[in-house]
């Protein structure tokens, strides 16, 4: 397939992905303890709408009912989930451990949004991201793709463990459950993407806190989301390391 059209129909898969976790990402953006939503907290509207035409309405991020602002803003997975796949289509990515990189990239769209709204990795994504991408590794590894699954089993568990322990500095358990699918795709490459994956991760997140704090929106004592930024260092080193 040549290289645009590759990229256009990377993008449309990445459209299509990103509506499809909408209703999820509607459902699970709210504080932890608080039940999951399935309706408009304004009119008590099914979320979607019933039907193709209340599907099509999602997008828009607005109520059909009464036109209140309803689940992630108008576009924003569809548009960060397109972009990003178009990006690692660019990148080259291909076979088994290329399908690895779109699976994580779906579930860290929908993650992101999540995370940076309230601050939570919920288990319905973090789970199936850490076990798809494995799994796919592993179709990687019996279609004899240059990489080694046993380095990337090694490497989600040595960065599963090192989460864990900073949890007692305050990082978050859904931190910890994402960490599998991103020191397996890092460690399918080398253990040099791993520590660069991983130190990339915690760089942007520094960076971003900073700006942050010197622009007086956040102080020393705000919550930073770190599941973006996890899964934008891991994918950002992964795609230069193949």
């Amino acid at each position: 397939m040549p290289p645009m059209v590759t990229v256009v129909v990377a993008l449309l898969a990445g459209l299509a992905a990103g509506a499809a976790a909408r209703p999820l990402i509607f459902a699970r953006a709210v504080p932890r303890g608080e039940p999951n939503r399935t309706v408009c907290p304004s009119c008590a509207t099914s979320y979607p709408a019933p039907g193709l035409r209340g599907r099509l309405q999602a997008p828009m991020g607005r109520c059909p009912t009464c036109g209140s602002k309803t689940g992630p803003a108008a576009g924003l997975p569809e548009l960060l989930t397109g972009a990003s796949f178009a990006a690692v289509a660019a990148a080259g990515a291909s076979g088994w451990a290329g399908a690895a990189q779109y699976w994580l990239l779906a579930c860290g769209a929908a993650l992101t949004v999540i995370d940076l709204k309230v601050h939570r990795l919920p288990d319905i994504l973090t789970l199936p991201a850490s076990a798809g991408t494995i799994l796919l590794l592993g179709g990687a590894a019996l279609a004899g793709e240059p990489g080694s699954i046993w380095r990337a089993l090694t490497a989600a568990a040595v960065v599963t463990a090192a989460y864990l322990v900073l949890v007692v500095a305050g990082m978050g358990m859904g931190d910890v459950k994402l960490a599998p699918a991103v020191g397996a795709l890092l460690g399918w490459s080398s253990w040099t993407s791993v520590l660069w994956g991983t130190f990339a991760g915690f760089a942007l997140a520094a960076v971003t806190g900073l700006a942050l704090i010197l622009t007086g929106r956040a102080s020393t004592k705000s919550r930073l989301a770190f599941g973006p930024y996890m899964i934008i260092g891991a994918l950002a080193v992964s795609i230069l390391s193949t």
